[in-house]
């Protein structure tokens, strides 16, 4: 694995009803995501404004409301996988599969995505998250947060000054 600090920013689009917990992970904590098992809090973000929304919208032609927030990030290690597989690189060969088609294998051929082993690993070495590139948007780079992994020296903050976002879930419609 490449291992390296991130300090930098980083966007999130967040659904209306989950604006209100921003930073916590819970929300791919319910279902999973390419790096994160069920029940393993993580936060998705996208290095710029452009993949955040490619990501939100998944592909759809179809804009879902949505709250865009940038957040200021400072974190210990992260693994580097930003340009992807390089064998050459020195990575070991199940990173080849971290791009997979996670939904494909977990929902219709009832696989465990590789992706989910590699991002054990990960937690297991206590790396706070990985940067990879996103497959909604050619050349835009994502970094997941393990949330829980997340210390006191680590930053990940939503920039929020004016109190915009809201304090809890009751400001939304059930």
């Amino acid at each position: 694995m490449i291992l390296r600090p991130f300090s930098g920013d980083a966007f999130r689009v967040h659904r209306p009803k989950w604006a209100w917990l921003p930073a916590s992970g819970e929300g791919a904590a319910s279902h999973g995501g390419r790096a994160n098992r069920p029940g393993v809090p993580a936060l998705y973000l996208a290095l710029d404004q452009a993949t955040a929304l490619a990501e939100y919208m998944q592909g759809s032609t179809l804009l879902q409301p949505g709250t865009i927030v940038q957040y200021k990030v400072e974190l210990g290690l992260v693994v580097d996988f930003s340009k992807g597989y390089d064998r050459d690189a020195g990575w070991e060969p199940l990173w080849e599969d971290f791009m997979c088609d996670w939904r494909k294998l977990l929902f219709n051929a009832h696989i465990e995505p590789p992706s989910w082993v590699l991002a054990d690993s990960v937690i297991s070495a206590n790396v706070k998250g990985i940067l990879f590139p996103s497959t909604q948007r050619a050349g835009g780079i994502n970094l997941v947060v393990f949330t829980d992994l997340v210390s006191d020296s680590d930053v990940v903050a939503p920039h929020d000054p004016g109190g915009y976002l809201p304090a809890n879930q009751s400001a939304w419609p059930a």
